[in-house]
């Protein structure tokens, strides 16, 4: 038997997720309920399910980032040209200024702004993050699931927490079974194996039953079992269970633990492609950000199928029903881009950005006005230049003065145009007094 002993509890997230992530188990729960009335109680096809609906909520966010990452597209050669002009000058603060000055123009032409592709990406992170709380400890967030679990514990004996039973054994002496908690999710790590040894132990629990009267251990191993899988419990151990002829694995459970990471892989790398395609761009060997780009829809792929072997097998199953549902979206976003007039486009982002200025008081930006607006900056700047040179000219004459008036009657630096200059010092104040 496998030891359980550096089992993670994972029950409910607090802080910025945890309302998140009770929006999302309440919807993953109205999911198990709706599938629980034609008879079907399975955590793998809710799931897929899950993410089927999450994937369209956020489509309005994932449509308006693709816009502005096509937009992006159109305003590459101009931003490249740009800092093409500014190359070797990087340590100037003058020049990079201007070159941060010229690219802000660029934006401003195609009403848009450095950060605007960014901003749905940083509101779905918090949501994708919640999203992974949820799947990864599915009793804590969906009620329907967790009944089955707090069944189980109501049949435990009194006292059980102090039992030294093969079930304690498996977690170490250090755990703690006061916490409802801690024990459920414990015990949603469970393998067939292990729900037989906790059986063992304490056979009051394979009498409990729900008050459908459905025996509450096996609708447990049931929902929990995918395509002959146990969700919670992670590839590489399924795979090694198999070769030391342990739990009971079959040549199709391994052969599905493993098909799990590969097809995670390839249906992220294949959605990534697919995302690319309106923003592809020649190779560019003076662009580094587009050669780390190219190497990160690679590298990003092979850590999926890494960290999928190491998870639980759910995870692995959202991964891959989130990149078949990408697959599928993107088919479609990408059909819709093609379609649409970039020209149309930038207008509209114009009209919206000129909204955003008019309420603060500033002038409107006009499509294709760039030159223009690059010719003010640098009158300003010149501007600037002229009266900082002018003010530097003035002091200039002013100490020039200064030097003449306290060293008139004696040697430049010598120690009598020193005491001279004191003298005269002292001269002006009492003057400045009398007045």
């Amino acid at each position: 038997m496998n030891s359980l002993a550096g089992a993670v509890v994972l029950t409910k997230t607090g802080g910025i997720l945890g309302p998140i992530a009770g929006i999302l188990g309440w919807i993953m729960d109205l999911l198990f309920r709706i599938t629980s009335t034609f008879g079907i109680e399975n955590i793998g096809l809710c799931i897929i399910l899950f993410t089927l609906v999450t994937k369209l909520l956020m489509m309005p966010l994932t449509i308006k980032q693709q816009k502005s990452s096509k937009l992006m597209t159109v305003m590459q050669p101009e931003i490249a040209a740009i800092q093409k002009k500014y190359k070797g000058k990087e340590n100037d603060q003058k020049a990079a200024m201007m070159m941060q000055a010229e690219i802000k123009a660029v934006y401003e032409k195609y009403g848009t702004s450095m950060t605007g592709g960014c901003l749905p990406l940083l509101i779905q992170m918090p949501i994708i993050f919640a999203l992974y709380r949820v799947i990864y400890n599915i009793p804590a967030y969906v009620q329907s699931v967790r009944g089955y679990y707090e069944t189980v514990i109501s049949h435990l004996p009194s006292g059980y927490q102090t039992q030294q039973a093969e079930a304690h054994k498996m977690v170490g002496e250090k755990f703690d079974y006061n916490n409802v908690n801690t024990v459920i999710d414990l015990l949603y790590t469970f393998t067939a194996q292990q729900w037989d040894s906790f059986v063992a132990a304490f056979p009051a629990v394979g009498q409990a039953v729900t008050d459908a009267g459905v025996n509450a251990v096996e609708a447990i191993e049931n929902m929990q079992s995918f395509f002959g899988l146990n969700i919670a419990y992670t590839p590489f151990q399924v795979i090694v269970n198999f070769f030391e002829q342990q739990g009971g694995v079959t040549l199709g459970m391994a052969a599905a633990a493993l098909a799990i990471p590969i097809l995670a892989g390839l249906s992220q790398w294949y959605s990534t492609k697919l995302m690319t395609a309106n923003q592809s761009q020649p190779a560019d060997d003076d662009n580094p950000a587009a050669s780390m780009m190219k190497s990160m829809n690679i590298t990003m792929p092979l850590m999926s199928v890494f960290f999928c072997f190491s998870f639980a097998s759910g995870i692995g199953l959202y991964w891959v029903a989130q990149s078949v549902f990408t697959i599928i979206q993107q088919v479609w976003i990408n059909s819709y881009l093609n379609k649409v007039d970039m020209d149309d486009l930038v207008q509209k982002n114009i009209e919206k950005t000129n909204k955003k200025r008019a309420k603060k008081g500033l002038s409107p930006v006009k499509v294709g006005n760039v030159d223009e607006m690059l010719k003010r900056m640098e009158e300003k700047e010149s501007r600037e230049e002229s009266a900082r040179m002018e003010k530097i000219a003035k002091t200039k004459v002013q100490v020039e003065e200064s030097n003449k008036y306290y060293n008139q009657d004696a040697k430049p630096g010598s120690l009598a145009a020193k005491a001279n200059m004191v003298a005269k010092y002292n001269e002006r104040q009492e003057k400045g007094k009398k007045k």
